[in-house]
């Protein structure tokens, strides 16, 4: 920083708010745009990672955000870095994560003349974004910087936009720093905490949903303690796994892509659904047609942060303003019933889980993704992270590895491809001390693989694991179910993986057969460095339990009769 007097430009006001909030990492792609907040991080204490695409910083950001629960904070330049950036944004919206991201714009004096890399941000974001703002004053830099972290975690979180003129950012002011934010928590009325007691002392066959952020470890370890004294069967929402332990006797599993039909039948026979946290989208919701809309065909309690989202689309007949965190605590005092008409339901229903989960499919080919799960969730400590992009190899993840602890599992809500090499670079950032695995499909992991570089760069020994079956596949199984026979626009043709991690200076392996993965992960943990294990995945086997033939066949089948 170079002081004048009392002064400071409005860019150092905003590096020094990102301190002020606890800032610590910010991920970037440097441009001219904001060429003095660069200069103001070269004497802050913010580690600063720079990456090779905005849409890979983007994603950074926003899996900080939701690992962190606090603001994911990115970088870019004006015009193409802005709108390589939009992916990030899109996941924040889309999975409730905290995320700000600063955007270089125009000078003032050159606004309305499509200058060079000019956009319209309030425009381009406005439909995406929980607020954008652009700072025309540089005087009101730490009131908006501090408004964009409470507007990014209040209620329903998500992503903020804030965009910066260079010309603002070199102008000085005396404005001094805001008071750091404090995330608003929303905790349960003592009305609504009873009214759900009298509710489940009704109910026979209650279920409990979880999903949504403004989770921490605390609320998790608290829900599952009135889990546990309320005898509920615990579902987890799409990507939202680490919500609750998989050994934990309440659990009844995964409610997202292919999930156990003895799940689905179980919260199809609820009479009192409880979903905490979560929307009950379109995935969850099995396409909505899980739970009747608008008004649901049981009993139907609401826990949510954002006031918006109670009643949207389900009309509950208990809606409960809070965050899961607050409500947890709360829940988890609440006095046991005198009797539980739906005694060992959660019992049976972890069974049903365990027993869904235990034993890999089998599958054409030479590697069974099932039993690659099944020997890391044996082998891998329980804290360490597994991350994923988009792809139907995420099937694999969803039904046979089993999460221990909160916030281990990073993965898009939203199904954006190329988040799992970002989301790893991100985690390992982060926690150096902790394994990070980050697991892709081939299609999926060319969209952000470059930032292999930024982990090479950086000295991030994460694992990926790029499951090559040479198609996108999941489009390809959706072409054979609609149009059977007719392959078109979906066959890849990739390099040799393995060598591409060398070519970035990390470590590669191929995997051919089952047998060959385990030695390949342990000489790529005592590698040291960045790894890519290329799995060699048979184009047949689309899911855990299909085959693109018997998809065909299926098909060819209806479309005969």
């Amino acid at each position: 920083m170079r002081p004048q007097g009392n002064l400071r430009t409005a860019a150092e006001a905003l590096v020094d708010q990102l301190v002020v909030n606890d800032v610590q990492h910010v991920f970037c792609v440097p441009g001219e745009s904001y060429l003095a907040v660069l200069d103001a991080f070269h004497d802050r204490d913010i580690a600063v990672t720079v990456c090779r695409q905005e849409g890979g910083a983007a994603m950074m950001a926003e899996a900080v955000g939701k690992a962190t629960g606090r603001p994911g904070v990115c970088f870019v330049t004006r015009g193409p870095g802005a709108t390589n950036a939009s992916p990030g944004i899109h996941i924040a919206q889309q999975d409730s994560s905290p995320m700000i991201l600063f955007i270089g714009q125009v000078g003032r004096d050159q606004k309305e003349r499509e200058a060079f890399q000019e956009v319209d941000y309030r425009a381009m974001f406005g439909g995406m974004a929980k607020w954008v703002v652009e700072i025309t004053d540089p005087a009101r830099m730490p009131e908006l910087v501090s408004r964009a972290f409470y507007e990014a975690t209040a209620g329903r979180p998500g992503p903020v936009v804030v965009a910066l003129p260079q010309d603002v950012l070199v102008e000085r002011i005396a404005a001094p720093p805001a008071p750091p934010f404090a995330p608003v928590d929303i905790a349960a009325g003592a009305a609504d905490l009873a009214r759900l007691r009298e509710m489940l002392a009704g109910a026979q066959r209650p279920v409990m949903l979880l999903g949504g952020s403004r989770w921490t470890a605390e609320g998790c370890r608290a829900i599952a303690d009135f889990a546990t004294r309320f005898d509920l069967p615990v579902a987890t929402t799409f990507r939202r796994a680490h919500l609750f332990d998989a050994l934990h006797p309440c659990y009844a599993g995964d409610l997202g892509i292919g999930p156990n039909p003895k799940l689905l039948a179980r919260v199809k026979d609820a009479d009192l659904v409880l979903l905490v946290g979560g929307r009950l989208g379109e995935l969850p919701s099995q396409g909505y047609e899980l739970i009747d809309i608008p008004g649901p065909q049981m009993s139907f309690v609401h826990v949510h942060p954002g006031v918006q989202e109670l009643g949207k689309v389900y009309r509950p007949h208990l809606a409960i303003n809070a965050t899961p965190a607050a409500f947890a605590a709360a829940a988890a005092g609440l006095a046991p019933l005198d009797r539980v008409p739906w005694a060992g339901a959660a019992v049976a229903a972890h069974e049903d889980y365990l027993a869904w989960s235990e034993t890999p499919t089998e599958v054409p080919g030479g590697v069974n993704l099932g039993q690659v799960m099944l020997w890391l969730r044996d082998t891998l400590p329980a804290d360490s992270f597994v991350t994923n992009g988009a792809g139907n190899y995420a099937g694999w993840i969803h039904r046979f590895y089993r999460f221990r602890r909160f916030a281990t599992q990073v993965a898009p809500i939203s199904g954006s491809m190329g988040y799992a090499v970002p989301a790893a670079v991100a985690m390992k950032r982060l926690h150096p001390d902790r394994t990070v695995v980050s697991i892709n499909g081939d299609g999926d992991f060319l969209m952000n693989g470059q930032e292999l570089a930024t982990a090479v760069q950086y000295g991030l020994p994460i694992i990926v694991l790029v499951c090559d079956n040479g198609i996108y596949g999941t489009i390809r199984m959706h072409q054979e179910r609609e149009y059977p026979g007719r392959v078109s626009a979906t066959t890849l043709k990739n390099p040799d993986f393995a060598a591409y991690a060398r070519a970035f200076g990390g470590f590669g392996a191929t995997v051919a057969a089952t047998a060959e993965f385990a030695p390949a992960f342990r000489a790529a943990q005592e590698s040291g460095l960045p790894a890519i294990l290329h799995l060699k995945i048979d184009p047949e086997a689309i899911t855990p339990t299909a085959t693109l033939q018997g998809i065909r066949a299926k098909a060819l089948a209806a479309q005969g009769a």
